[in-house]
């Protein structure tokens, strides 16, 4: 632990932003598995979870939790699933 003010404070932020974070990351996760079982079941669940999940992932990425391009590099995998599945 710090001895100095500031370094304590700091500590403190920065746990809580990891914690939120994670909490971030951890939604991502979540939908895209929910999409994948989505995918599974049929095309018309699956395409009903995208919008979530796509939502999830620009979410992420708006609050800087995610690269830009890792958002879209996820949300253009998961189209590609799905018009794999369409085909």
């Amino acid at each position: 632990m710090p001895n100095i003010k500031s370094a304590m404070k700091r500590v403190k932020v920065s746990e809580k932003k990891n914690l939120r974070n994670r909490m971030v990351k951890t939604g991502v996760k979540t939908a895209i598995k929910k999409y994948q079982v989505a995918l599974n079941e049929g095309v018309a669940p699956a395409s009903a979870q995208l919008s979530a999940t796509t939502s999830a992932i620009d979410k992420a990425a708006a609050k800087g939790i995610l690269h830009k391009n890792t958002a879209n590099r996820k949300k253009a995998r998961l189209a590609k699933a799905l018009n794999k599945v369409n085909a």
